[in-house]
């Protein structure tokens, strides 16, 4: 992991200032003398700079974004756990960390971030940006706020502005983690019970009623307790909080929320026309957190897009998991 230290003071969207800034962040390959094989892959609420981890079947030797063909970036995004400045980083103005005294940031606020990241690297374009679900959001946004750095753009299961569906998602979550007795308290761990049940409620809009019932249903019809189905929530809750904070995740699904490429520009469909990149958008046929409609609204506005339906029944995590399908009609799209 690499990390670029900003040692001066960073503008927030709401008017509030972080003192000093770090990134952290991961690259693969190399930078070629014609500085154009730019891959810069930006991710969603959980994951971190690691990309060859969390997408294996898309990012690695071999796979479509290779890193003996490009130059691929993913930085952590600001508030997160994994490095970047966020919740759990020292305040220098009290030498203790933030945690619930991390101020409110927005998706243009990451992107400012990514920004000075990519200056930092000496990067002037990028050949293809890429974000799935909240990772889109990054990437649109930073296609709206720095015109001409992208040549292509890449658009997984998101959408123009978070939803009312979103919202009242993310807010169940925040209320169910202000409902931990611990939560506030100054420890990392605070709010860790709160982020088991936040992230049970989330795996129901990741995935859907056909694949739970499909994967998770018990075969013995005499069965009381102990059912398959709650067993693998509460798993997915205990995985999160092994990996994850409580004050990131409460910090991060407000941010989702504030997203809305029309805030401060007029409509929507006016700000899409003024993406001029090559577009790709990807829609998964099962999603009920971020749907089709969704996709279809960026490739209805967006001049150069083409929108391809992923038919899958694993819903928003489709994105990092239909990875043949992704590789298939990218590669075409490509060339």
């Amino acid at each position: 992991m690499n990390y670029f230290q900003y040692p001066h003071p960073f503008n927030l969207e709401d008017g509030n200032q972080l003192p000093e800034l770090t990134i952290a962040y991961k690259t693969y390959g190399k930078l070629n003398k014609e500085k154009n094989n730019v891959v810069w892959i930006c991710h969603a609420l959980t994951a971190n700079a690691e990309v060859d981890d969390w997408w294996p079947g898309v990012v690695g030797k071999g796979h479509i974004i290779d890193p003996e063909r490009f130059f691929i970036v993913c930085a952590n995004i600001l508030g997160s756990c994994y490095g970047s400045t966020g919740p759990l980083s020292i305040n220098p103005a009290t030498g203790e960390p933030y945690y619930s005294q991390f101020p409110f940031i927005t998706i243009r606020d990451m992107v400012n971030a990514h920004i000075l990241l990519r200056k930092q690297l000496g990067i002037e374009k990028i050949f293809l940006l890429v974000g799935g679900s909240m990772g889109g959001y990054q990437a649109m946004e930073w296609c709206i706020m720095e015109k001409n750095i992208a040549e292509r753009l890449v658009l997984l299961a998101t959408s123009a502005s978070e939803s009312a569906w979103g919202i009242a998602t993310h807010t169940a979550q925040r209320l169910s983690i202000e409902a931990d007795g611990t939560w506030k308290n100054p420890a990392a761990d605070a709010g860790a019970n709160g982020l088991r049940a936040a992230r049970a409620i989330g795996m129901l809009t990741y995935r859907n009623y056909n694949i739970m019932v499909q994967k998770q249903s018990d075969g013995d019809a005499d069965k009381l307790d102990n059912f398959r189905a709650s067993s693998y929530i509460r798993y997915q809750g205990d995985k999160l909080v092994r990996r994850f904070n409580a004050y990131s995740y409460w910090l991060l699904t407000r941010s989702m929320d504030s997203h809305n490429i029309a805030r401060g520009r007029g409509k929507a469909a006016e700000v899409l026309k003024t993406i001029t990149q090559s577009t790709l958008i990807f829609g998964i046929s099962s999603d009920i957190l971020c749907p089709l409609c969704e996709q279809e609204f960026l490739a209805t506005h967006i001049p150069t897009a083409t929108l391809i339906n992923i038919d899958s029944e694993y819903g928003h995590d489709g994105f990092m998991v239909e990875n043949e399908q992704i590789t298939l009609h990218l590669s075409t799209w490509l060339q």
